[in-house]
């Protein structure tokens, strides 16, 4: 029998699993054949569909017991990050989502209130479930309440400094608070940071050694050795369940537990897309020319020449085309400052006033965490430190909590901050290069996104003057195309010039700034479109219209909506904003 197959527990079919009072009657033996059972139904799925692979593999025996011993949904549940929570949805009524395939797309990989009464909230950033949890246990305090509050927190999520103020609000509350830290030695990648030495050794001591943050802060504290033991998770449930004051359950897990490839390989299965669960090869390998693996390898290039460029990233280096093998590469040069965006920009600026030249390369939905530090640290103090965001964009990805396209106008928010939108790999190299080496003023490159796509024109090496770029001169009409969404420009005024007409095509580059030199160039024109592959709020659309609107043009701006579509198809969502080559000739 493999580990694919593994012995169900008698009595209990997974088909029939409707809620946690199906498993409160089972012995310790069931319960642990139930999570083999359950481990087995997560690998098919996920090598099927992909997903967060090790983090649901390693947290199976730590769910089914939290679900044995407490009372779900009158006991309260918050999951940090949530994208551990598989085995949670399966035991709460949506089991169908993981045993039959013509159903898989009909659960979320996250938390979500819409799905049922057991998930508090739509969560999928990391550190919050501390802080969300001493909400609700300071609401129960207040409303006389006797129920038990638990925070699930793993992951590299500790890092996170929401973590270690919700730790410390909830040491002073007084009351039930229980802490679950599934401590599977991992981040994304690896874990940076005191606090993960402190783990260490509570690990090498068995939860005995004189050092304990936990207690420390003044919580109690119980260790579970092996995490992935249900009679030793269901026994320390058991001994804080009602407990009085707020206490942590420790436990020591596998990340990937069950799953060999995932047990070996931690980083790449943090999350896969579908996989051969017997070998851990793709099903659809890519040939790595993405923007993302491309950015890493120019990078450790350009590093080689300039001693002085650092790149910094947060909990996340394969995502920003960092795999172990360039971090080994540059050594110290790589700073993960875990999952602390906040920090990662202050010390950005920090390494800048000490004249190194950072680069802090992220995820388009995290940097928004640290966006008092870009306008405080960076903005004020005028620091040419650079940020690439990656996945800033429609094609980006598409869970409500990973949205991508409000990172642009965020940024141009900020005073004294250029940003850039580069519309292909070579432009993008060339902002980059030209934000790490001009000594003026801090600069943000939305990275492209989408399938690569390669400079039609020369491509400029200056971008410390506002100006746009004339890609096709016309007159009367006028499509100013932003960054990824070039393309469509380009196959819109072909359309338009089919029909005769004799369109501007304007590629703006910088999209932080107006150009006046543009303005008054189009103030003669009939009609202006404008394509932006962000946030229509607060967007470059907006300013070119409130600059233009005086002239009495007919001004479109596309872009997308202030909303928070989930899991939705990129085509569909820009066929929905009129942002296709048709739609754009047809508003002319």
């Amino acid at each position: 029998m493999s580990f694919l197959e593994p012995k169900m527990p008698d009595g209990i079919n997974l088909s029939e699993l409707r809620s946690p009072a199906d498993i409160k009657s089972m012995d310790i033996d069931q319960l642990q054949a139930l999570a083999a059972q359950i481990r087995a139904v997560l690998v098919r799925r996920l090598a099927a569909t992909g997903g967060h692979v090790g983090p649901n593999l390693g947290i199976v025996e730590a769910t089914v017991a939290l679900h044995y011993v407490f009372d779900f949904p009158k006991d309260k549940l918050i999951f940090d990050v949530s994208h551990q929570c598989y085995t949670h949805k399966m035991l709460t009524g949506r089991i169908r989502a993981y045993l039959d395939p013509a159903h898989y797309g009909d659960v979320s990989g996250y938390t979500s209130p819409s799905e049922s009464e057991y998930d508090l909230f739509a969560v999928g950033h990391t550190s919050t479930s501390v802080a969300l949890a001493a909400g609700m246990a300071k609401a129960r305090d207040l409303k006389g309440g006797s129920e038990n509050v638990v925070a699930v927190i793993g992951d590299g999520s500790l890092s996170g400094g929401e973590a270690f103020e919700g730790l410390d609000a909830a040491a002073d509350l007084g009351s039930n608070f229980i802490v679950v830290v599934n401590d599977n030695q991992m981040s994304i990648a690896e874990n940076h940071g005191g606090i993960y030495r402190n783990l260490d050794e509570l690990r090498r001591t068995n939860g005995t050694a004189e050092c304990n943050l936990f207690r420390a802060i003044g919580m109690d504290y119980i260790y579970v050795g092996y995490g992935n033991d249900m009679r030793s998770l269901v026994e320390a449930f058991r001994a804080v369940k009602g407990s009085k004051k707020p206490v942590v359950v420790h436990l020591n897990t596998m990340k990937g537990e069950g799953l060999p490839v995932a047990e070996r390989d931690k980083e790449s299965f943090h999350y896969s897309a579908p996989f051969d669960p017997r070998n851990g090869e793709l099903l659809h390998p890519g040939d790595g020319d993405n923007y993302i693996n491309l950015f890493g390898r120019w990078m450790c290039d350009l590093m080689g020449d300039n001693r002085d460029i650092v790149v910094l990233t947060a909990g996340t280096p394969g995502a920003i085309g960092f795999p172990p093998s360039r971090r080994q590469m540059l050594g110290d040069r790589f700073v993960d400052v875990g999952i602390a965006e906040q920090c990662g920009v202050a010390m950005s600026a920090g390494l800048t006033k000490a004249g190194m030249r950072p680069v802090f390369a992220l995820q388009a939905s995290f940097v928004q965490r640290a966006y008092d530090q870009l306008e405080q640290e960076v903005a004020i103090n005028n620091l040419p430190a650079t940020f690439v965001i990656f996945n800033a964009s429609v094609w980006g990805i598409p869970d409500e909590t990973h949205l991508g396209f409000f990172a642009t106008p965020m940024f141009c928010t900020i005073p004294r901050f250029r940003v850039l939108a580069p519309a292909s790999l070579e432009e993008f190299f060339a902002m980059t290069r030209w934000a790490i080496e001009h000594p003026e003023h801090p600069t943000t490159v939305i990275a492209p996104c989408g399938p690569v796509a390669h400079a039609q024109e020369e491509v400029e090496t200056d971008y410390a003057e506002v100006g746009y770029r004339v890609v096709e001169q016309g007159d009367t009409v006028a499509v100013i195309a932003a960054g990824d969404f070039l393309g469509i420009g380009r196959q819109a005024t072909a359309l338009m010039r089919a029909k005769g007409l004799n369109p501007t095509l304007i590629s703006p580059r910088i999209v932080s700034d107006v150009d006046p030199a543009a303005m008054e160039a189009l103030k003669g024109y009939k009609t202006v479109i404008t394509l932006e592959d962000n946030s229509i709020a607060g967007g470059m659309g907006e300013k070119i219209a409130a600059s233009l609107g005086r002239y009495g043009l007919t001004i479109h701006t596309l872009g997308l909506p202030k909303a928070i579509p989930n899991r939705f198809n990129a085509a569909a969502l820009l066929d929905q904003q009129g942002i296709t080559p048709q739609a754009i000739a047809d508003l002319v």
